[in-house]
């Protein structure tokens, strides 16, 4: 049983926490994603920063420029997740970004090397998914890693219903419009529908729900409607301007899952 299936069947109410790959200092990734599963995440979700992630609010836009400029890019990522399996045996473990830099290191090189220090999945926003489909979805096979998809509001049914059959990790559901760490909130009335009308489709795979969701009430809400939810942005700032990144992080899951 893969590392993912393993959570989702072995635990409840998932916290998926992202953070940028080299923020807020170069050498922080897998200090980060120790501190971050010993304190209580169960599934780390890492981010290869990018200069155009078009799916990103301004944090972690922020977090990814800043994670640049220190020096952070694929080899040098590759190079530090030697390590992910010592620090973190057991969390499942997903990689982030944007299909760009994964064109230019070559996709093969890239799905070889991400198997090779133990990722589990991929999360790739921008991936049309006939592409996916006709050209990747073999090789993502072949090097036992997962695919991740998005689900918005605007997602129709037999779309859904395709990802799903993709897909034998988990449903991202994004809940609602914009980007990740927006603060414009939707219509509770209306997510409230979404997130039923996709529980009542029946799927497969579970389902965690991101974007927007930043302290421990909107955990609490986001389990309600599905197996867990992912925060990305309100971990990114409290990594801001702090002597001990590790131990920041380590605070933040506290508060989410005490």
């Amino acid at each position: 049983m893969n590392r993912i299936t393993h959570a989702f069947r072995s635990k409840k109410n998932l916290l998926n926490t992202y953070f940028t790959a080299g923020y807020p200092s170069l050498h922080d990734t897998i200090p980060l994603a120790k501190a971050l599963v010993e304190s209580g995440a169960d599934i780390l979700e890492i981010g290869m920063p990018f200069s155009d992630p078009l799916a990103d609010g301004p944090v972690i836009q922020g977090s990814s420029t800043v994670a640049l400029a220190n020096g952070m890019n694929l080899p040098v990522l590759f190079e530090q997740l030697q390590n992910l399996r010592t620090a973190v045996p057991d969390a499942p473990v997903l990689l982030m970004g944007y299909l760009n830099p994964v064109l230019q290191f070559g996709v093969e090189a890239f799905l070889k090397r991400a198997a090779e220090v133990g990722v589990d999945g991929l999360i790739l926003p921008d991936l049309p998914l006939d592409e996916y489909e006709e050209t990747y979805h073999a090789l993502f096979q072949q090097h036992g890693l997962k695919a991740v998809f998005l689900i918005t509001p605007q997602t129709s049914e037999a779309r859904i219903r395709r990802l799903d059959a993709l897909s034998d990790a988990f449903l991202y559901l994004v809940s609602g419009p914009g980007t990740t760490g927006g603060t414009t909130r939707p219509d509770a009335d209306a997510q409230q529908q979404y997130f039923e009308r996709v529980a009542d489709l029946n799927l497969k795979n579970p389902r965690l729900i991101g974007f927007g969701i930043a302290n421990k009430a909107g955990f609490d809400r986001a389990c309600q409607y599905a197996d867990g939810a992912i925060i990305g942005s309100a971990l990114i700032q409290a990594l801001q301007e702090v002597d001990d990144a590790p131990a920041a992080a380590a605070r933040f899951v506290r508060g989410i899952k005490s």
